[in-house]
C-alpha cells in the first residue's frame, strides 16, 4: 500500500547549516485553523526548531500563516505545537541530545494521507569550511554532469 505523501514546506537552510545525523516521523497536535493552512502550502519551518521539555518534545518558531476564513477562532502563528512520537523515541532523541549537544530541527512537513507530520532530524552544526566544501562539491559535481551531456551530444 502506497501512501499519499504531499510535501508541504522544506527546510533547505537546515541541509546546509547542519550534519543530519538522524531523522523521525513526528505527528502534529494542530487546531482546525492550522491544519486548512497547512493544506494550503502556507508553512515555513525556516527558523523552527524542536525543544524538550518535560519528556515532551516541542516544535517551536514555525510558522503555520492565519486561516483567512477563520475569523474569530483563528490561531497564532508562531505558537508551539506539540509533536506526536512514540515514549522509546522521545527518550532515545532525549538521550542523544543530551550526551552530544546535538540540534532537533525540522527538516521538511507533509501531508500522509489526512494527517499532518513532520520529519525532524537529530543534527549537527556545520563549521564555515564545512560549509564551503559542500558548495565546492555539489558545483562539481554539476560540472561534471554538464560535461557528460556535452559528451554524449558530441
Amino acid at each position: 500500500m502506497t501512501d499519499n505523501i504531499k510535501v508541504v514546506a522544506t527546510n533547505n537552510k537546515a541541509r546546509h547549516d547542519y550534519f543530519i545525523e538522524d531523522t523521525y516521523e513526528a505527528g502534529i497536535a494542530l487546531t482546525g485553523t492550522e491544519i486548512k493552512s497547512v493544506r494550503a502550502g502556507q508553512v515555513s519551518l525556516r527558523e523552527g526548531y524542536v525543544q524538550l521539555h518535560n519528556g515532551e518534545l516541542w516544535l517551536v518558531e514555525v510558522h503555520i500563516a492565519s486561516y483567512n476564513q477563520a475569523g474569530l477562532w483563528d490561531h497564532d502563528p508562531k505558537r508551539a505545537r506539540k509533536l506526536l512520537l512514540q515514549r522509546r523515541e522521545i527518550i532515545r532523541i532525549e538521550t542523544v541530545v543530551r550526551e552530544r549537544g546535538y540540534t532537533i530541527v525540522p527538516l521538511r512537513m507533509y501531508l500522509k494521507g489526512k494527517r499532518a507530520k513532520v520529519e525532524i532530524g537529530i543534527v549537527r552544526g556545520k563549521r564555515q569550511y564545512d560549509k564551503r566544501a559542500t558548495i565546492a562539491k555539489r558545483d562539481g559535481e554539476r560540472q561534471m554532469r554538464r560535461e557528460l551531456k556535452e559528451l554524449e551530444r558530441g
